[in-house]
């Protein structure tokens, strides 16, 4: 069992460096000043490019991916849930409470908040 997984490490492995191998090969070696430009959706870019965000963006688009991805696990839930016995209904209430204090704590430290 274990000379399978082994196996199947070492043809991941080399694939991974095979492939960084031949693309590195076969890459255009021509350097081009226009290819090291920041590409702005056509736009010429004016000024510098590294600007500071603020860190609010990324805590809020951080809770987002975070609580829509747990919302995802109740969509098989709902399916069986009426075939389902009361230990499955409590556990998704208890995974529904888990949430719920999650969504409550990031409510009250501000972190929802745009301004």
């Amino acid at each position: 069992m274990y000379l399978s997984i082994l196996i199947l490490s070492v043809f991941a492995v080399a694939f991974a460096l095979i492939t960084l191998l031949l693309s590195y090969l076969l890459r255009p070696k021509v350097e081009d000043a226009l290819k090291r430009e920041v590409y702005e959706c056509g736009i010429e870019a004016t000024g510098d490019t590294r600007i500071k965000t603020n860190f609010r963006f990324y805590t809020f688009a951080l809770l987002f991916v975070i609580f829509d991805l747990e919302v995802l696990y109740l969509f098989p839930w709902a399916v069986v849930v009426k075939s389902a016995n009361a230990a499955i209904i409590a556990e998704m209430f208890v995974f529904i409470g888990i949430i719920a204090v999650g969504f409550v704590y990031a409510w009250k430290k501000g972190a929802l908040k745009w301004e």
